[in-house]
């Protein structure tokens, strides 16, 4: 373990990338506004998702996104788990500084949203990985930003909708106007999202490749 630079590598970007994912998870319930556009504070942290799922198909190959996107999906699952229990366990009345009220509405998340999140997780990692691959087989070395932006732009199309569709549309909580509309505000913000990022790709690109050139048993 950790023998290599590489095998450093893939740990760190593994725990950026769950941290992130979990983290998204945990604080969606928050609803913000920016100008008229209202989204869950959970798009937060999903940029850098987005890029570690790049770096990591990059490196590490079809197989290693895949692994790890089914390890983040149990573990998000454990979390709600873990949310579960300490939202039925009684907070110390007269004690506590958080009573259950407070951490029911800050963690209580309904059922259909967590299932939606889940679905709507590995759903978008999987046809992300897939697309990634797609243009990588046609491109090679080449149009790093293709293969990486592309691939963002088709998951996350189905991610947006995914997630509203099952955690709001279908226990019809919105109407499907409005679960269209919120759908596409949502993707047009992940979409300039993913374009932004575009520089900080190469740039992860070129320092995990400078570090790993740099390793014997990368180079052997």
């Amino acid at each position: 373990m950790f023998r290599t630079r590489k095998e450093i590598v893939f740990v760190i970007l593994a725990g950026i990338f769950i941290t992130n994912a979990v983290v998204a998870e945990l604080i969606g319930g928050k609803l913000i506004q920016i100008g008229p556009f209202v989204m869950s504070i959970g798009i937060l942290p999903w940029p850098i998702v987005f890029l570690t799922t790049d770096l990591i198909n990059e490196y590490f190959g079809e197989k290693g996104v895949k692994k790890l996107s089914f390890i983040t999906a149990c573990l998000i699952a454990y979390a709600f788990l873990i949310l579960f229990m300490a939202v039925t366990i009684p907070a110390a009345k007269g004690i506590s500084p958080v009573n259950d009220d407070q951490f029911q509405a800050v963690f209580g998340q309904s059922m259909w949203i967590i299932v939606g999140s889940l679905i709507a997780f590995m759903a978008s990692q999987l046809i992300d990985v897939w697309i990634f691959w797609f243009f990588k087989n046609r491109t090679g070395e080449k149009k790093i930003w293709l293969r990486a932006t592309g691939s963002t732009v088709i998951s996350q199309l189905f991610d947006s909708f995914i997630v509203l569709g099952i955690a709001f549309w279908l226990p019809g909580k919105i109407d499907f106007d409005t679960f269209i509309s919120s759908g596409l505000i949502g993707y047009t913000f992940k979409l300039a999202i993913a374009i932004l990022l575009t520089p900080a790709i190469y740039l992860g690109h070129h320092l995990i490749k400078k570090y790993l050139d740099e390793d014997p048993a990368h180079k052997g």
